[in-house]
């Protein structure tokens, strides 16, 4: 995936009300931005950051850019722009880089399916059966190249576990990719000291035959490309 446009460059000066950052320009403006993560973005928005951001496509938007990129540490550039994650993982099957996900002849998103939700791709081919992708979006890490999800507490995302195991139990194949914005991270673990019941869920989906694979990207001020295999590592819990 590449940015169309180049990116401007800023410094972070707050991120407020879940979509909003405040964001001061080389020029010395301050410029308030579309914040597209609604996690804690932890570790992801320090005060004084580097950061960039994309400018919108409709000119009639109320807020003219979108915040993109953020430089955690020196030359560790991460991509907070959660609503790219499914499309750079779909991205990456069409590219044959997922082989556990390859051979199909269709993908469509967003399709409807267990408690009123959406799955984020829904991937189907004569003679096998539909296979039933969610993306989760991974920007938290901390020492040790590990990252971690979620970085809040989600109990959509546990119902989503629920209705992945559903679909198993009914004949079709369920995968979660978790999609890591950022080249410092190796495996990906549950959060167990954020959302305990989010890790329980994610074993309990596992045991039931629910697949998971991680996706490291490779990310650059020209654009994001899922370009490794990632571990997922499960911990046993504390009891």
């Amino acid at each position: 995936m590449h940015f169309p446009t180049p990116l401007l460059e800023a410094r972070l000066l707050r991120r407020y009300q879940r979509f909003l950052a405040d964001v001061e320009t080389a020029d010395g403006r301050v410029i308030t931005a579309h914040c597209p993560n609604t996690g804690s973005m932890q570790g992801c928005k320090a005060p004084g950051s580097r950061v960039w951001l994309s400018p919108a496509s409709n000119p009639a938007r109320k807020l003219a850019w979108t915040w993109e990129l953020v430089e955690t540490a020196p030359g560790v550039i991460v991509g907070v722009h959660t609503g790219r994650s499914n499309a750079l993982v779909r991205e990456a099957i069409e590219l044959g880089r997922v082989p556990e996900l390859a051979g199909y002849a269709a993908i469509r998103p967003e399709v409807k399916y267990g408690e009123g939700s959406r799955i984020d791709l829904l991937l189907s081919g004569t003679g096998r059966p539909d296979c039933y992708v969610e993306v989760k979006n991974v920007t938290a890490a901390v020492e040790g190249r590990i990252g971690y999800f979620p970085d809040a507490v989600t109990t959509r995302g546990a119902r989503h576990l629920r209705e992945m195991s559903a679909m198993v139990a009914a004949g079709h194949r369920a995968v979660l990719v978790f999609c890591v914005q950022r080249e410092d991270v190796d495996a990906v673990r549950p959060a167990d000291h954020i959302d305990p019941d989010y890790g329980q869920a994610l074993r309990a989906a596992l045991a039931a035959g629910v697949e998971v694979l991680a996706l490291g990207a490779r990310v650059d001020l020209r654009g994001i490309e899922m370009v490794r295999r990632l571990g997922v590592e499960l911990p046993r819990t504390p009891g």
